[in-house]
């Protein structure tokens, strides 16, 4: 009755209705030629309206389906139920478009023949024409962004390269590798002996591998490159929507007149604000924020007690390398958290955005964007920045260890920084997320279309019989996958924060681009081969930009020049070593000029602590290194070896540090600014091309006005 009455009320409106009846019931519903009419009559170009003759030309099949999928979502029956609603009741499964096959072998013809090109203009006229221009814009912004971010990939490749060269010519490797008398306080307080400082050699070379001089320059150029690409991105965006005459396309006009199109009594919603629904919107939001960081706090504790178990463990591999496997495994865990808060941070953001009511589809999209970045931001970075900018700077010292639940103390840097642990975890993060979530994003869609074709052939094998080509097609469109409304979105969003990734802590990272340039290749390739032939055709949707995409890139790249200065300025040594090397190193007190200048530098940032001030749970097994031979051990810090309080390098260094976070970000930014103003967003083609139709259209009606009055 639900199904009857939802199709009588499209018959009122003239639809043509064709019933075919399978193993499941199929209705295609085609609409009269006037409505396409009324569509081009009220959104003609303005410039030109007395000037166009034929306004009733062809309507592209991409507008065709718009307008009908509009019109079907906004068709009530009497009973006060819609389309979505109706779906829900499963009075109909589904509503989709069909593929139209001739098309797609076209494009993907088109394809093969420019794989190279990651802009090819032809290829992307094809999709807009056959997608729409939304989904084109994705590909024309991702082939630019992978264009681009090819050249990050090579300086990004060149700094990791140069950081092998000195793997065994560092000054501070040196030291650390022959430190063989430097006995290093035990890792943890049950079952953990003293070390000596030489048994890490090798993680002391990775990490002066990507903490060097070179890093710097990395991250200053990164912050300019964001700002390039954007620039340029713009003019890009600018000159491809001007040649499919929609730079000043207004997405509101087009939705009143569709309004009106399907119902001409319709009264336009009005403009609302709520200052309680917004403040108790935005407790939601942080009360959501909390609990990730909740989560990240959560992180931290297995990594405490994962070191905790690792450093005791029978196994003499584990043992020795605790302080790695524990930030091995913590990333390891990080990445399966991101996995299952990315499905629940939907469902939260969806039902935030259903609370605003949000008046129109795109600012119900752009509210849910920005819900949904932000909790996919602090996913995906909590964990990082602990490790960037707390880890080993808030756990205490020997002696007087900061604790969680007065057990487990917090982990401590290695001698050689903190940077390695933050390589590590984005090195680990990184291959999984475009590894695993690439494979089943890809490959779960692929094997359940083959297990629905695979069912079908059978069902075909039994019923052996000659079928309409139309039931055929309209079947195979049914056993593709569902299209979901948030499917372009949660591409977006992927890359988002894949190129978060890329430029906030590229730093202690310089691998980062060149990693998301070889999953972008075949990003490009496989989304356009998953739309085209695993899922059915989604509504084609018209725009002229990326939408709110652009603000939140543009955040980003903010983001990166503060996280990359944090990094340079925090959790690398670059600061102390320059420290040294100008105010304590032999080339200054001792005016040598023979000697490294780095010469004494891990002397210099070890403290001493005397073991007789352990704390009284702290149990050190008897090894080659008894403890009754041992009266004192070093650790990372620096501090006075009476009482423990800071030493005056210690406030020397922390001054240094402010002066060069300051002095980045402010040379940084000014250097964003000037390339933002130097690059103009508009192409002078762009402004020259308007310039000139403006100038032909009022030459004509300046013409037709001479014509009239000489009549």
């Amino acid at each position: 009755m639900k199904r009857k009455k939802f199709l009588d009320e499209l018959s009122k409106k003239e639809f043509t209705i064709k019933k075919i009846e399978d193993n499941e019931l199929f209705y295609g519903v085609r609409a009269p030629q006037h409505y396409f009419h009324k569509y081009q009559w009220l959104l003609r170009n303005r410039n030109s309206r007395l000037h166009t003759p034929d306004i009733y030309g062809d309507v592209p099949a991409t507008t065709r389906i718009r307008i009908v999928n509009f019109i079907l979502n906004k068709t009530v029956t009497s009973d006060f139920e819609n389309l979505h609603h109706l779906m829900k009741k499963k009075v109909f499964k589904a509503a989709f478009p069909l593929h139209e096959q001739e098309e797609l072998e076209e494009i993907l013809k088109e394809k093969r023949a420019h794989w190279r090109d990651l802009f090819c203009q032809e290829l992307i006229e094809k999709y807009r024409c056959y997608f729409g221009e939304k989904v084109a814009l994705y590909f024309a912004w991702l082939g630019w962004y992978t264009y681009l971010l090819g050249f990050a990939a090579v300086v990004g490749l060149v700094v990791f390269v140069a950081g092998i060269t000195v793997f065994n010519t560092s000054q501070v490797s040196k030291e650390i590798c022959e430190a063989t008398d430097t006995i290093m306080c035990p890792l943890c307080d049950q079952k953990c002996s003293f070390w000596r400082l030489s048994e890490t050699c090798t993680y002391a070379k990775v990490t002066h591998m990507i903490d060097n001089e070179g890093t710097v320059l990395f991250a200053m150029f990164m912050a300019i490159w964001a700002t390039v690409f954007l620039e340029l991105w713009k003019r890009r965006r600018a000159t491809v929507v001007t040649d499919w005459d929609l730079y000043r396309w207004d997405e509101e006009e087009e939705e009143l007149a569709l309004e009106l199109i399907n119902n001409l009594q319709h009264e336009p919603s009005k403009y609302q604000h709520s200052y309680f629904r917004t403040a108790i919107l935005l407790l939601l939001v942080l009360l959501m924020i909390a609990v990730l960081i909740g989560i990240t706090h959560a992180l931290v504790i297995f990594r405490v007690i994962a070191m905790a178990l690792f450093a005791q463990s029978s196994l003499e591999f584990l043992r020795e390398q605790a302080d790695t496997m524990a930030v091995m495994a913590g990333a390891v865990l990080h990445y399966v958290t991101i996995v299952i808060m990315t499905k629940v941070n939907k469902h939260v953001a969806r039902f935030l955005c259903e609370l605003e009511k949000p008046r129109t589809s795109s600012q119900h999209e752009n509210n849910f964007t920005m819900k949904m970045f932000t909790f996919q931001f602090f996913t995906n970075f909590s964990s990082l920045i602990y490790i960037a900018f707390f880890l080993g700077r808030i756990n205490g010292h020997p002696g007087n260890y900061v604790r969680i639940a007065g057990k487990w103390r917090l982990e401590e840097c290695h001698p050689s920084g903190c940077i390695t642990d933050l390589f590590i975890q984005m090195a680990i993060i990184m291959m999984l997320k475009q590894t695993i979530s690439n494979f089943f994003e890809y490959f779960y869609p692929w094997i359940r279309y083959k297990f629905r074709k695979l069912c079908k052939k059978q069902r075909e094998e039994e019923e052996e019989e000659e079928e309409d080509p139309c039931k055929r097609q309209w079947r195979d469109n049914y056993d593709l996958n569902e299209v979901d409304t948030s499917s372009l979105f949660d591409e977006f969003l992927e890359i988002v924060i894949q190129y978060s990734f890329t430029t906030i802590f590229v730093a202690a990272f310089p691998l980062a681009p060149l990693l998301a340039f070889i999953n972008n290749l075949i990003e490009i390739r496989l989304d356009a081969r998953k739309m085209m032939q695993l899922y059915r055709r989604a509504v084609p949707m018209k725009a002229n930009d990326i939408g709110i995409w652009l603000q939140v890139l543009e955040a980003i790249g903010i983001l990166a020049v503060i996280g990359n200065g944090l990094v340079m300025a925090i959790t690398s040594d670059f600061i102390p070593m320059q420290v040294y090397k100008y105010m304590y190193s032999p080339c200054v007190t001792e005016n040598n000029t023979d000697v490294d200048c780095l010469t004494g530098y891990i002397n210099y940032s070890l403290s001493t602590f005397r073991i007789q001030d352990f704390e009284p749970d702290t149990e050190v097994p008897k090894t080659q290194l008894d403890r009754n031979e041992i009266k004192e051990c070093r650790y990372r810090d620096y501090r006075n070896a009476d009482d423990y309080s800071y030493t005056v390098q210690f406030w020397h260094i922390l001054v240094i540090r402010l002066a060069f976070l300051i002095i980045f970000e402010h040379v940084a930014l000014c250097v964003k600014l000037i390339a933002a103003w130097y690059i103009p967003d508009v192409p002078q083609s762009v402004k020259n091309k308007f310039r000139s139709r403006k100038h032909n259209n009022v030459r004509k009606e300046l013409s037709m006005m001479e014509y009239s009055t000489t009549v």
